[in-house]
């Protein structure tokens, strides 16, 4: 029990981080970077670090797993990043913010539904009405904007969607290969599926943004920290408490910005976002 311990505190750790990329992307955007630019060099710098203590060997041992592993790099890659940053821009961030937070539901329903011993329980559906309750009210942050956009709020339920499948797959995976393993193939995956992109948006950014220390800064923590740390620890969360266990604590995730937020640039904080967060907090404690 001490041990599985460690495991949500592996997952507490990479939802942390996670929380503070919005803030660290936001920077980056800034600077002039887009969304595809961002991704593909917090992936590739995380697949060339992780390649170093990675086995040697590129392929899985069959078809069946390879095809997994590329659904996977779409999944938890490329297809959710591109669905996400789609959605900020032609829709409310507050909408994404509140829809995105969903994840953890439909991970229970597709894990219910796909993956064998994750069941459904009902301490987990209370608990997420009551996490999902206070996630609006720190979203909003004392300012209820709604404005329904359907192709941006579809986009961010896609999303959702897919960081859901990404965690059925990993659970199709971790009996076989190792965890290092696993992650490097879904870096591989996620930088290849996303290259059409450039077709249509080409990849240029200036030299002189790179000496920046704000940009080399942002894209070393998103890259080593938030990718290529937070991708080992998380899959490795999954594998030892389960699929719906470790997403519940994306819950947390709007705490973790509110705060970043609150001590990088300066945005208030209400006794609303206050009283959601305990709300959140009860509901995730609630649901475990």
């Amino acid at each position: 029990m001490k041990i599985k311990g460690y495991y949500h505190i592996f997952v507490l750790f990479s939802v942390g981080v996670w929380g503070a990329t919005f803030v660290s992307t936001k920077v980056l955007l800034n600077n002039g970077l887009n969304p595809s630019e961002i991704f593909v060099l917090r992936f590739s710098l995380a697949y060339l670090l992780i390649s170093v203590i990675a086995p040697k060997k590129l392929l899985a041992d069959s078809k069946k797993d390879e095809l997994l592993f590329i659904c996977a790099g779409l999944t938890g890659g490329s297809l959710y990043f591109l669905a996400e940053n789609t959605a900020l821009r032609i829709t409310l961030a507050s909408n994404v913010s509140l829809i995105i937070c969903t994840t953890p539901l439909i991970t229970a329903l597709c894990s219910h539904y796909l993956v064998k011993g994750e069941r459904l329980r009902k301490k987990f559906v209370y608990g997420s009405l009551i996490a999902l309750t206070g996630v609006a009210f720190v979203v909003f942050n004392g300012h209820f904007i709604l404005k329904i956009n359907p192709l941006g709020d579809l986009l961010t339920i896609a999303a959702a969607l897919m960081w859901a499948l990404y965690n059925v797959v990993l659970k199709r995976l971790d009996k076989r290969y190792s965890t290092v393993f696993v992650t490097r193939k879904v870096f591989a995956y996620g930088l290849l599926t996303i290259l059409p992109v450039f077709i249509f948006e080409p990849f240029d950014i200036a030299a002189d943004v790179f000496l920046r220390p704000a940009v080399i800064v942002n894209i070393l923590f998103l890259g080593v920290i938030a990718s290529m740390l937070c991708f080992i620890i998380w899959n490795i969360a999954v594998k030892n408490i389960g699929v719906v266990r470790s997403s519940n604590y994306l819950y947390l995730t709007p705490i973790v910005t509110l705060i970043t937020s609150y001590a990088v640039i300066n945005e208030p904080v209400t006794p609303i976002a206050m009283l959601g967060a305990g709300l959140i907090i009860g509901g995730v404690c609630l649901a475990k």
